[in-house]
């Protein structure tokens, strides 16, 4: 089954969706796709069978997506957590995520035509790695991609994205790309997974669950969360709108708490700036205070020094993970 459905919305779908468009949209929907399993008991089929069909549902959201103008896509496809399922299925589950990598490559014309970005969100290290190089491979080749954005965790929950985050801010200041008074939430947030994407600003959790099982946590805290009691093979086009409509409903109050939010953040560091600032001038002052414009002066020039070193510290972040893949594909090559 292709990751890209082609084909039209049937008319009354069209008709509204165009309603509904004509209101605030999401940008970003983010999908915890629960109820394979119970799916696959309900229809007394495989286990096997209930997360192809899960896959093959992934594909056709994708395509109401796109007719949404939703234009990122985040997916939770495979928790760390899963891997204390049993052996068979865990196995399973690798072998069908292999056989959609491959196929995702098959499809690398059609991604270019529609201009989709891979991203996979995790640490893939956990998994095989014939796996992970088939991964490197779809990432790599779609990374220019820039019309819609697929982004699937794979070996992925949220607190240990959160731990692995402030494990590299920790490894920047033992370099001494930045200071320990330049961490701050902000700079986590780019040492997440998700640094190249903006928070989602819909979650969207199938099968009657009403928790976020370790996914995105941290993303989502200014985000509409609805939870549908559907399981996820039988989502359909009207159970999206409904989530759609749901955060339409809630759009203003969500925006003016990301707003607070953004407002807090900036007034939080300019605090520790000023903070650093005056422990600066308190040594290097002769005892002598400064005046306002001094204070001023130096304000800026410590802000846009702070400013640099995180620049070069996130460049040299990115390096890191584009050399994993690089790495992964060169192995790959010597095979």
């Amino acid at each position: 089954m292709s990751w890209i459905r082609e084909g039209e919305l049937n008319l009354i779908e069209k008709i509204s969706a165009n309603i509904l468009k004509a209101g605030p949209m999401p940008k970003h929907v983010a999908f915890i796709m629960d109820g394979n399993r119970r799916f696959a008991r309900k229809k007394q089929m495989e286990r096997q069978e209930g997360h192809m069909q899960g896959f093959n549902k992934l594909a056709e959201t994708l395509r109401w997506c796109k007719h949404l103008n939703i234009q990122e896509v985040t997916v939770y496809a495979f928790s760390i957590e899963n891997f204390k399922r049993s052996q068979n299925e865990v196995d399973g589950l690798m072998v069908l995520a292999k056989q959609k990598f491959e196929k995702l490559l098959e499809e690398r014309e059609n991604l270019e035509k529609h201009g989709v970005c891979i991203r996979v969100l995790g640490d893939l290290n956990m998994l095989p790695l014939d796996l992970q190089q088939l991964i490197a491979k779809a990432v790599v080749s779609t990374k220019t991609h820039n019309k819609c954005f697929l982004n699937v965790c794979f070996a992925y929950t949220s607190r240990y994205e959160i731990t692995n985050a402030v494990r590299e801010m920790a490894w920047g200041v033992e370099q001494g790309q930045i200071k320990a008074s330049d961490v701050s939430e902000a700079l986590l947030s780019e040492c997440l997974y998700s640094n190249n994407s903006p928070n989602p600003d819909l979650l969207i959790r199938t099968s009657g669950e009403v928790r976020l099982s370790d996914f995105l946590l941290w993303q989502t805290s200014h985000s509409c969360l609805v939870f549908q009691s559907v399981l996820w093979p039988e989502y359909s086009f009207w159970n999206l709108c409904e989530a759609i409509l749901q955060y339409q409903l809630n759009h203003t109050s969500i925006q003016k708490a990301r707003d607070l939010h953004r407002e807090h953040q900036a007034f939080v560091q300019l605090e520790a700036d000023r903070a650093c600032v005056a422990e600066h001038l308190q040594h290097h002052g002769n005892g002598k205070p400064a005046d306002a414009r001094r204070r001023q002066e130096a304000l800026q020039h410590y802000a846009t020094c702070r400013e640099e070193r995180i620049h070069d510290f996130l460049e040299a972040l990115q390096n890191r993970r584009d050399s994993y893949y690089t790495d992964l594909l060169s192995d790959a090559v010597v095979a």
